[in-house]
């Protein structure tokens, strides 16, 4: 006897729910992505806080660091290094710096101990590498150090922490130790930060809008596990489309970004577009909610 045409219908959405089931099943647990409400904000100064900033713990009641062009000083930006991007410092003090030159075959990272001494560490590009140098971001544990490349990247570069992990020397390259997948591709990161031990918030510069829906996205990045000498995967989310304000018009510049543990607060440096980005660029301050 043929199926009545309720039959069928119900069959045809018994097919579908299986289907659906199977694509969710496949596709892995969802994480579960924070939710950053933007508290207030801070003029960012365009020579000296136009790049990134990093919160400080040691030596305790330390303000927070900027990077600009306004900051690099004259022996490094003499030597070609003249671009610095977002840094990071690690929990136990050791603060560092991206550098990269206008051309050549290395990348530089200049680091801060907490015994107050300078020291470079340079790594020479590893075939297929990019030149840009645009941020830094130090483990919890302060022993590897994640850092990005411009463009569209369907991964991170892991790099033990120069001066942390006693394994660096400021006399040897600095080596590739491995990579962060990301199972969706990110275009022109300017800065990421850990908020856990296998979470980054990240922020995109990204002026094109197709890859998540909207420009100038914040995005969490969710880790399989704590970065090492073996590659781990990255699940990217994008939380939100980050602040836009300006009495000017034109194109924004997102750049670095911080997430201090002792206060929860997220901070994340947008520059205004034209003559405005002398008037009314921002430090944008979140809480989670």
């Amino acid at each position: 006897m043929p199926a009545s045409p309720r039959q069928r219908c119900r069959a045809g959405l018994t097919a579908l729910v299986a289907l659906a089931a199977t694509f969710v099943l496949s596709a892995g647990p969802a994480s579960a992505a924070d939710t950053w409400t933007e508290t207030g904000s801070d003029r960012a100064d365009p020579l000296t806080e136009s790049q990134g900033l990093t919160s400080v713990e040691v030596p305790a009641n330390s303000a927070n660091r900027y990077t600009g062009i306004g900051t690099i000083p004259v022996s490094v930006s003499s030597r070609g290094w003249n671009h610095v991007g977002d840094p990071d410092e690690s929990y136990d003090g050791y603060y560092v710096e991206p550098y990269q030159a206008d051309s050549g075959t290395a990348k530089m990272y200049r680091v801060h101990a907490p015994d107050g001494t300078w020291s470079e560490y340079t790594h020479t590009l590893a075939s297929g590498e990019a030149l840009n140098n645009s941020w830094d971001a130090i483990s919890p544990d302060s022993q590897y150090m994640l850092s990005g490349e411009y463009g569209t990247m369907t991964r991170f570069l892991v790099f033990p922490t120069p001066g942390a992990n006693r394994s660096t020397s400021p006399s040897a390259n600095l080596p590739l130790a491995s990579v962060v997948n990301l199972d969706h591709a990110v275009r022109d990161v300017q800065g990421c930060d850990f908020s856990g031990a296998t979470t980054l918030l990240c922020s995109s510069d990204d002026p094109d809008g197709s890859l998540f829906g909207y420009t100038k996205p914040l995005l969490q990045i969710d880790l399989s596990a704590q970065p090492g000498t073996g590659n781990v995967t990255g699940h990217v989310t994008a939380l939100r489309q980050l602040p836009l304000r300006s009495s000017c018009s034109g194109s924004f510049e997102a750049e670095g970004i911080d997430y201090d543990r002792r206060t929860g607060t997220l901070r994340v440096i947008v520059m205004s577009p034209g003559f405005c980005v002398l008037t009314d660029s921002k430090t944008y301050k979140f809480t989670r909610s």
